[in-house]
C-alpha cells in the first residue's frame, strides 16, 4: 500500500484511512515516529492500558484510560528527571 501525501504549513501529515486501518491507528492512539537510513518512520504503540490491564488495583476507573495512564506516566517522568 502506496500513498502520496502533502506535509502542511504545520508540518503535519495525514495518514489516509486505509494505511491507518491496516497497522490498526486508531483517534488518539500513540505513535513512535522516528528517522532509520534517512526515512521517517511512524510506529503504532498500541493501547498504554492493554499493556498495564490487570497491574493496578483501582477504585474507580476513569473515562479514558489510555489518557490516563499517559498523563500518569507523564507525571512520573518529570518527577524523576528532578
Amino acid at each position: 500500500m502506496e500513498f502520496i501525501v502533502r506535509v502542511d504549513s504545520k508540518g503535519r501529515v495525514l495518514i489516509p484511512k486505509g494505511l491507518r486501518e491496516s497497522v490498526g491507528i486508531s483517534e488518539k492512539d500513540l505513535v513512535k515516529v522516528y528517522v532509520k537510513k534517512g526515512k521517517v518512520i511512524v510506529e503504532p504503540l498500541g493501547s498504554v492500558a492493554d499493556k498495564f490491564f490487570g497491574c493496578f488495583k483501582v477504585e474507580k476507573w476513569p473515562k479514558d484510560l489510555d489518557e490516563f495512564v499517559t498523563e500518569a506516566i507523564k507525571k512520573w517522568r518529570l518527577g524523576r528527571s528532578m
